[in-house]
Order: structure tokens, then C-alpha cells, then sequence
């Protein structure tokens, strides 16, 4: 009998995978460029923050939409028209003249971007209970795949032009949505034969208590998160004197040790210590980070905080995504997946601009203590509502 680790992934799941590292390479391509991007329309600091912000927004109402859909439909379908909802935006921000244009793109990219979510949600479909932990990791990487290659793509895209990196992240999103159109297998292969009984199979509360807890957590780890994504370009270079390009290094090793924790470590410690144990670990490694980087004045420990920060998140954001999964019922998985984003685009509409004021107004340090007392409260949440051991009810709703 094969290990966990050893298993042979179910069949379509690389296709999955490549689709979701593809359209993270195009996310990775636009956001380290679209401040300055946005300067040249005239956009103030403010102006940038609402930029992103109204990304999150949107995905924020429309993610349990398309989630929803997909348990309706398949998730294929709703995959492909988030390409191509992404494709859309890219081209409209490259093609903008004016400022309000640039909201547009950004606003149909988000509302486009639920093929994270839905990615996972056929995981859930396709895997067993047992191999689910190991997969969401290996779709976890694909994020880190995204901002390794993304950037780079970027930069080199900046040499024809401002507006070309947009129209290249367009590009790969569009022939993404082609390529999954021809390749991507359907998961939820129940809804060919009856989609209105398998959404009926579902409770009628479909977001159930024990969901909501989870969102509720994954806001507050999200908002802590945030900080140190949207303040950490200013903490390298008032302590340590670096710039963008100290910066894009940074992030560069943090994709990459993030690469190495979901694609090769997370499955393994999955099957040794189980989904429950390595959430509360993850969540905990993240306050002591946080707490070390808002003393770091030096680089070894600015290393150490980066390594345990992405140690931290790499293992909470995999093991969240597992419980969603094994909580939600079969013909609801869809929403419940895109009722968590929806809670994690909250936190990055408030956290970047609460961040971005402690920095300026209370200490350089106070973002990332701050950061670290959220994940303390998360801490707190997920031993009071027992999160950290495995429930009856999850297996029994996970195996129905």
C-alpha cells in the first residue's frame, strides 16, 4: 500500500496545476509593476492603495459567486471564464489612457479571479480525504512558481513599454483559457448527469458554523499577512538601505522556500502530524516571525524572520484549505472554497491601508507587532474552537 506521499496524483491534476501556476505567472507579472504603472496616470499613494483595493473588492463579492456556480455548472466552465475575465482586465489596463480605465481592468481581474478557489474545490473532487492535504500543497506552490516567474517576466516586458507587461500577463491568461478549454478534465462529474441533484444532495445551509470559523480565521491571518506584503518594500530600506531591487530579492527567496515547503515538505509532514495540528503550527510560527522581523535591524535576523514567515505560511495556508474541503458538503464545496476567499480578500482591502498608517504614524515596527498580536488572536481561535484536532463531524461530512 502506497504512503501518502508516494501516491500517484489522481489524473488531471498536473493539468489543474499548470493551469493555476500559469494564471499566478500573469498575477505575478502585473502586481510588482502597477504603483508605478499607476503614477503615470497621476495616481497618488492613496490612489494605489484603492487600486488594489478594489481588486479585493471585487473578488470579495463575486468569488462565492462563481464558487456557487461552479457546484452548478462544473468547474471547469467557471475556470475558463475566469481566464479569460482575467485576460479582459490585463488588456484593458494595458490599453488604459485614463486612471478611471485602470480601475476597470483591475475591477474585471477581480471579479475573474475565483480560479484559485475553484481549482481547489476540484481538488477536493477529484481526491481522496487522505491525499487532499498533499495536493492542496502541490497547488499551494503554483503560488510561489507565480512569483518567481511572474516578476522576472515583468521586468523583461518593461523593456518594450509600460503598457507591455499587462498585455503579456493578457496573453498567457488568454491562451491559458484555450489550453484548459482542450485539456482541463471536469471534476464534478455528477453534474453531467444531473446538476439539480447534486446541488439538492447539500445541506440547505451550506455555509456551516465550523466554515464560518475558518473564514474568520483566515480573515484575521490574512490581515495580518497583508502587513508585512504591503510595508515590507519600506522597512528594507529605512533599516537595511535597499531598494526595489533588494526587495525583489527578497521575494524571490520567499517564493522560492515557499516553492520547496508546499511542492516537497508539506505533504510529508501532512501524513506525520495531520491537516489540524499543522494548521495550529503554521498559525504560531507566523507570531513569532512577525514578532522577530519588528525587531530585525540586522540581516541574519531579517533571513531568520523571512525563512520562519514563509515556513509559517506555507504550512496554515495548505492546511486551511484541506479543512474547507473536508468541512464542506461534496455539492457545496465550490462555495464554501470561494466563501474563504471572499474572507481573505476582506483582510487584504483593510490590511494594506491600516499597515501603511501604523508605519507612517506609530514606528516602523508597529505593522509587524501588530501582525504578530492578530496571529496570536488566531492562535487563540483555533484552540477554542478546537480547530487544532480533527472532528467527528468533518470526517462524517468529508466521507459522505
Amino acid at each position: 500500500m502506497s504512503s501518502p506521499t508516494s501516491a500517484p496524483v489522481p489524473k488531471g491534476f498536473w493539468t489543474l496545476w499548470t493551469t493555476v501556476a500559469l494564471d499566478l505567472v500573469g498575477f505575478g507579472i502585473v502586481v510588482p509593476i502597477l504603483a508605478v504603472y499607476a503614477e503615470r496616470f497621476g495616481a497618488s499613494g492613496l490612489t494605489v492603495g484603492l487600486l488594489f483595493a478594489a481588486f479585493s473588492a471585487a473578488q470579495f463579492v463575486c468569488a462565492p459567486l462563481l464558487g456557487r456556480l461552479s457546484d452548478r455548472v462544473g468547474r471547469k466552465p467557471v475556470i475558463v471564464i475566469s481566464l479569460l475575465g482575467t485576460a479582459a482586465g490585463s488588456f484593458v489596463c494595458g490599453a488604459a489612457g485614463t486612471l478611471w480605465l485602470l480601475f476597470v481592468g483591475r475591477i474585471l481581474d477581480g471579479a475573474s479571479g475565483a480560479s484559485l478557489s475553484v481549482a481547489q474545490a476540484a481538488v477536493g473532487d477529484m481526491a481522496p480525504p487522505a491525499e487532499r492535504p498533499r495536493l492542496m500543497g502541490l497547488l499551494g506552490a503554483a503560488f510561489g512558481v507565480g512569483f518567481v516567474i511572474g516578476p522576472a517576466i515583468g521586468g523583461l516586458a518593461t523593456l518594450g513599454g509600460p503598457h507591455v507587461p499587462f498585455y503579456a500577463a493578457g496573453a498567457i491568461a488568454l491562451a491559458n483559457a484555450l489550453a484548459a478549454m482542450v485539456r482541463l478534465p471536469e471534476t464534478r462529474v455528477d453534474i453531467a448527469i444531473d446538476a439539480t441533484t447534486a446541488v439538492r444532495r447539500g445541506p440547505r445551509r451550506a455555509i456551516t458554523p465550523a466554515l464560518r470559523q475558518l473564514a474568520a480565521i483566515g480573515f484575521v491571518t490574512t490581515l495580518a499577512f497583508t502587513a508585512f506584503e504591503s510595508t515590507f518594500g519600506l522597512l528594507g530600506r529605512h533599516r537595511f538601505g535597499f531598494g526595489e531591487r533588494g526587495s525583489a530579492f527578497v521575494f524571490l527567496g520567499v517564493g522560492l522556500w515557499l516553492v520547496v515547503i508546499q511542492g516537497v515538505l508539506y505533504g510529508r509532514l501532512a501524513a506525520r502530524f495531520g491537516v489540524n495540528t499543522l494548521f495550529l503550527c503554521g498559525v504560531s510560527l507566523l507570531v513569532v516571525a512577525l514578532t522577530t522581523m519588528s525587531l530585525a535591524y540586522v540581516w541574519p535576523v531579517l533571513i531568520v524572520a523571512c525563512a520562519l514567515l514563509t515556513l509559517g505560511q506555507g504550512v496554515a495556508s495548505p492546511s486551511i484549505s484541506s479543512l474547507v474541503s473536508q468541512i464542506a458538503p461534496p455539492a457545496r464545496r465550490g462555495e464554501a472554497m470561494g466563501y474563504q476567499q471572499a474572507s481573505y480578500a476582506v483582510g487584504r482591502i483593510v490590511g494594506p491601508p491600516i499597515a501603511g498608517w501604523m508605519f507612517d504614524h506609530a514606528g516602523i515596527w508597529t505593522p509587524y507587532a501588530g501582525a504578530a498580536g492578530l496571529c496570536a488572536i488566531a492562535v487563540i481561535l483555533v484552540v477554542k474552537w478546537g480547530v487544532h484536532r480533527p472532528l467527528v463531524a468533518q470526517v462524517t461530512v468529508s466521507s459522505a
